[in-house]
């Protein structure tokens, strides 16, 4: 079967899960051909030669470590037209160079419209959905209900009237809507092939804070050793060391570490659980996704839900390792099967 695989480039943890799905989808006979952008168009051209599009897509804009809501606004305002007369030249290529028969996306635009121009069948692969299709079992602060709501339509009219939606979830959600099942999250081969130990370092991955916090706030602890990913630096100061990105040198501190630190990024915290890391996190501002996931941390006991990173924080946080631990033990993921089994049914 030819396939079109949708990936937005905005956050690589949708490029990573979906590769897993793209590799799968190959290796069982299916013809792939991938349309995404920025960031994870580089990365999947790399893993599929030949068989990516570079298409324009969503970004959002930051500023003082949060989402801005205006800033998000105008910048894709202001790039909206360039954009859509670009993707209608690739849309019309792709017409003239591969026929798919089905369309697969990871909440995902350019594909959806793609499937409903030529009355194709749609399956939707993300966590995304879990807003819209299941039922919330979180308390949701008065300052994020804004959030929910606009991050509920969002996601929503982003891709309606799927056939399928695959929800990939590290928490149990109930299923309120039709056609939808909910999956554990999708991990990559390497982090299930990962070693796990639990030596004397937290890891920390980090984009969204500045580097004068990070310091500041992790001297404050100097019988803890950190390794810092995410900042582009490579140094150590004092108890902190500064990594450069490294997919193998990552795996191997992320699969040794005795906790993590983040912000609320869904892959990550996903492959943290898979690995039975406790989770500090912080979420980014005004991104509900993320205040969502940490909330599940925290109600789950696999770690704590804080609004910023300092060393109070930290403090607590380690005191309850132990505690955070014991919960992590009990999760149970067979990998990739239960979403691979179903979507190789599906697809027959």
């Amino acid at each position: 079967m030819q396939i079109l695989y949708g990936v937005p480039g905005e956050g690589m943890g949708h490029a990573t899960r979906s590769k897993v799905v793209i590799e799968y989808l190959l290796n069982i006979g299916h013809d792939v051909h991938v349309v995404s952008s920025s960031r994870a168009f580089t990365f999947l051209d790399k893993s599929f030669p030949g068989r990516v599009t570079e298409i324009k897509g969503f970004h959002f804009a930051y500023k003082n470590a949060e989402v801005s809501k205006t800033g998000t606004f105008m910048l894709n305002l202001k790039n909206a037209g360039k954009n859509l007369v670009y993707n209608i030249g690739k849309q019309l290529q792709l017409e003239r160079d591969f026929k798919p028969q089905l369309v697969i996306t990871d909440f995902e635009s350019f594909s959806f419209y793609f499937a409903k121009l030529h009355k194709l069948p749609l399956i939707s692969i993300d966590n995304m959905q879990v807003m819209n299709r299941c039922e919330l079992d979180i308390t949701i602060e008065k300052g994020e209900k804004g959030n929910y709501r606009l991050a509920k339509q969002i996601v929503k009219s982003k891709v309606p009237s799927c056939n399928h939606y695959f929800i990939t979830s590290f928490f149990k959600a109930k299923v309120i809507k039709k056609n939808t099942s909910v999956m554990p999250p999708i991990i990559r081969k390497t982090i299930e092939e990962a070693v796990v130990s639990q030596q004397n370092h937290l890891l920390m991955y980090q984009t969204s804070s500045s580097l004068k916090t990070v310091q500041e706030t992790l001297a404050k602890l100097p019988n803890e050793n950190f390794i810092v990913y995410g900042m582009n630096l490579d140094k150590i100061e004092g108890n902190v060391q500064y990594k450069p990105f490294s997919e193998t040198q990552f795996i191997t501190d992320f699969a040794s570490a005795k906790a993590v630190i983040a912000n609320g990024g869904f892959s990550f915290i996903s492959e943290a659980v898979y690995l039975k890391k406790p989770i500090y996190s912080f979420p980014i501002a005004n991104q509900f996704e993320q205040y969502m996931n940490a909330a599940y941390i925290d109600k789950l006991g696999y770690g704590r839900h804080f609004k910023e990173l300092s060393a109070d924080n930290l403090k607590s946080f380690l005191f309850d390792l132990p505690h955070f631990q014991q919960n992590l033990a009990e999760y149970k993921q067979e990998g990739n099967t239960n979403l691979f089994t179903l979507l190789a049914l599906l697809l027959k």
